[in-house]
């Protein structure tokens, strides 16, 4: 049960219009789980946390290591929710703000992970470490993900994060930092719907044919949406809102 000290919604936080939720407000709409969508780059307001029971804070284009009002209320806000334990979860941008808010640094990576495939024309994987095969956020699933990704900055780790899953060009993908902050290198989110309109919108994604990606999401879509599904429950479990 959640812990009635919290609040009873769920606070996502987008850094850009186009990156939303997807599969995550699939499943609070069909569990009935209240639920706030603040956009950082439209200026949103932000109620006090004490309302929420958990921060989801989701991708975007812009740099952990931006010293810009946004990314400085966006880092000021993720050390307060670790500040007061609340359940974290963060995707692509928000992986790299918990890891800098908590600590490491993020820096620029060796190879930009766009798409489905990695410069060796093979699906993106990652792969549960020892730790990770232990961690709850991963009940129910296998050891080894088809991942999509869209980012060119990884990150280096604090002493007090557990590292969870792997990549074979990038090496933190998965991070716990604490309890139950979680960070996520990789999208697990993506609904058809919202791909599409990443793949008309996106800068990185325009550079590779339309067809290309289509036609592999199209291949690994039901086990990528079943594994999204899977591991978004079993964070609202670690949250105590299922």
């Amino acid at each position: 049960m959640q812990d009635k000290l919290r609040g009873e919604e769920i606070l996502i936080i987008k850094n850009i219009t186009r990156e939303g939720p997807g599969i995550i407000e699939e499943i609070l709409i069909e569990s009935g789980i209240k639920y706030t969508v603040v956009d950082l780059s439209l200026g949103q307001d932000i109620q006090p946390l004490d309302n929420y029971g958990a921060v989801i804070v989701l991708g975007g284009p812009d740099s952990a290591n931006d010293s810009n009002p946004k990314m400085k209320r966006e880092l000021a806000l993720i050390r307060e929710v670790l500040n007061a334990d609340i359940p974290y979860l963060g995707i692509c941008l928000g992986f790299q703000t918990l890891v800098h808010a908590a600590g490491g640094h993020v820096v620029k990576s060796k190879i930009k992970e766009v798409g489905f495939r990695d410069p060796d024309g093979e699906y993106f994987e990652v792969e549960l470490t020892e730790d990770g095969q232990h961690d709850p956020l991963f009940a129910g699933l296998g050891l080894s993900f088809n991942v999509f990704h869209l980012h060119g900055e990884t990150v280096n780790l604090a002493e007090n994060m557990q590292l969870l899953a792997t990549g074979k060009f990038c090496q933190n993908q998965i991070v716990r930092a604490g309890s139950n902050a979680y960070g996520i290198q990789c999208h697990f989110e993506l609904t058809p719907e919202m791909f599409e309109t990443w793949i008309k919108d996106d800068p990185d994604l325009q550079e590779i044919d339309r067809d290309i990606l289509r036609s592999d999401f199209e291949v690994i879509k039901n086990n990528y949406t079943r594994t999204g599904y899977q591991l978004f429950r079993n964070f609202l479990k670690i949250a105590g809102f299922l």
